[in-house]
């Protein structure tokens, strides 16, 4: 997850209704632009507010899809931006690992009630943190308390002197504990990606394989989704990608594409194309038997200061719950790492979906923040709301 915010943008519909006498003549109101056009004016409002690249893709429930793009793939060379560009999945990977263990919850391998200590002993400890009381369910579902603490950038000279650091599972995890947890585990909700490593650790004893191994072996090949990548400690992505830009000031615009991901157990380079795919496989019901997917939809609500980057939202295990404009809810799991940010969603029937993903994050101030955020959120509304199936 970014640590950028964003609120919604409403549109209202409505036609308005005279009556005279007994007859009732509705007034329509002009059609707007169709789920193509739509598309179009998204990415480009995208672009408009300065983000260098951007790519969308909807995918309707007849299975066609509609993908535009804005801006430029390389500030220097002004090459368009794929359609088909790999990114930086980021924390997306979240919907993978939580699938994992729910699969294997549902084969007897684990409980959701298992505590951490049950499986890594004397690995949660120190500063208040306690992993005999922390369950797999919290981990999912960042109820644990563990405190956020991962490495990262705020200026461009810490990305120049971090980008090629590598840090294992147990180094990350050491960093966290050097904190007093945010609350008691299962009295609040905070974001924790510590708890998530752990989520990897616990996979890797439970199989005997890495957690990449396992979502390779159990998600990715049975789906044929071959355009998600496990890139390791690769500090680069398969071609074709849209470099990626920091915005970190005024003058500060920085290509911050050349970097090592932090969680590199849970790296993977993917495209729009595989991001619908898996979203829909997984609310369709190919991923997890009904049982494991009701549980991974059973939501809690964010804390407030996350009800400003997700309005209305709640957390399932490994995926989130937002409002339409239109009435319901989809299900998603964003991403934001190195310049990329990635919006999704995916309707409750896993029929109509939509991906977006920016290859430049404009964390400079909050005004460009929010409205970076708001201007993705609406593109994937809209296309959730979409009154019919887009053309192909």
């Amino acid at each position: 997850m970014t640590s950028t915010l964003r609120r919604r943008l409403v549109v209202a519909l409505g036609v308005a209704a005279l009556l005279a006498a007994e007859v009732t003549t509705a007034v329509a109101k002009p059609a707007g632009p169709s789920p193509v056009e739509q598309l179009r004016q998204d990415t480009e409002a995208l672009h408009a507010l300065g983000i260098s690249g951007v790519q969308a893709r909807v995918i309707a429930p007849d299975g066609r899809q509609t993908v535009a793009t804005s801006g430029t793939a390389d500030l220097n060379t002004g090459r368009p931006v794929s359609s088909n560009g790999y990114f930086r999945m980021a924390s997306t990977s979240k919907t993978l690992v939580a699938t994992v263990v729910l699969q294997l919850e549902a084969e007897g391998r684990l409980s959701l009630d298992d505590t951490v200590d049950h499986w890594l002993p004397g690995v949660v400890q120190g500063n208040g943190n306690d992993g005999s009381r922390i369950t797999i369910r919290q981990l999912l579902q960042h109820t644990s308390g563990i405190h956020n603490n991962l490495p990262g950038y705020t200026t461009s000279e810490e990305y120049y002197q971090q980008r090629h650091n590598v840090y294992g599972p147990e180094q990350l995890v050491a960093r966290a504990m050097a904190h007093a947890p945010d609350f008691p585990p299962g009295e609040g909700w905070a974001y924790s990606n510590p708890g998530y490593v752990l989520l990897g650790m616990i996979v890797q004893k439970a199989t005997g394989q890495p957690v990449h191994q396992e979502i390779d072996d159990r998600i990715l090949r049975p789906l044929g989704l071959d355009q998600t990548r496990w890139t390791g400690t690769s500090p680069t992505l398969p071609r074709p990608h849209a470099k990626a830009y920091q915005l970190f000031g005024s003058g500060s615009l920085v290509d911050v594409t050349d970097q090592v991901p932090v969680d590199h157990e849970t790296s993977y380079a993917t495209t729009t194309r595989d991001e619908n795919r898996l979203l829909r496989a997984l609310l369709a019901g190919r991923l997890l038997p009904p049982r494991q997917l009701a549980e991974m939809k059973r939501t809690v609500p964010v804390s407030a200061d996350v009800q400003q980057l997700w309005p209305g939202g709640r957390y399932g295990l490994g995926l989130v719950e937002r409002p339409l404009t239109c009435g319901g809810t989809y299900w998603s799991h964003e991403g934001g790492d190195g310049g990329y940010i990635t919006l999704n969603g995916v309707t409750d029937d896993g029929r109509r979906s939509a991906a977006v993903s920016m290859s430049e994050a404009r964390g400079d101030t909050p005004e460009h923040i929010l409205n970076q955020e708001n201007a993705a959120s609406a593109l994937i509304d809209h296309a959730l709301c979409a009154g019919g199936p887009s053309t192909p």
